[in-house]
C-alpha cells in the first residue's frame, strides 16, 4: 500500500516537473514564481522532483 502511494507521488512530481520544464520554453517557471522568495525551498522542490524522476526511471528499468 505505501509502496503504491510512493509510486503515485513520484509520478505526479515527475509530471509537475515536466510541465514546469515545458513552461520555461514560454518564459514561465512556476516553481520560481511560487517559491522564488525562498531559494532553499525552491531548490528542495527541484531536488525532490529530480529524485522522483530517478525513482520512476529505476522502476521502469527494473520492470523489464
Amino acid at each position: 500500500m505505501a509502496k503504491d502511494m510512493i509510486e503515485v507521488i513520484a509520478k505526479v512530481l515527475v509530471i509537475i516537473g515536466g510541465l514546469n520544464w515545458g513552461l520555461t520554453a514560454f518564459g514561465y517557471n512556476i516553481v520560481n514564481m511560487l517559491l522564488g522568495s525562498v531559494p532553499v525551498a525552491e531548490q528542495a522542490v527541484y531536488v525532490i522532483v529530480g529524485l522522483s524522476a530517478l525513482y520512476v526511471a529505476y522502476k521502469m528499468v527494473m520492470e523489464k
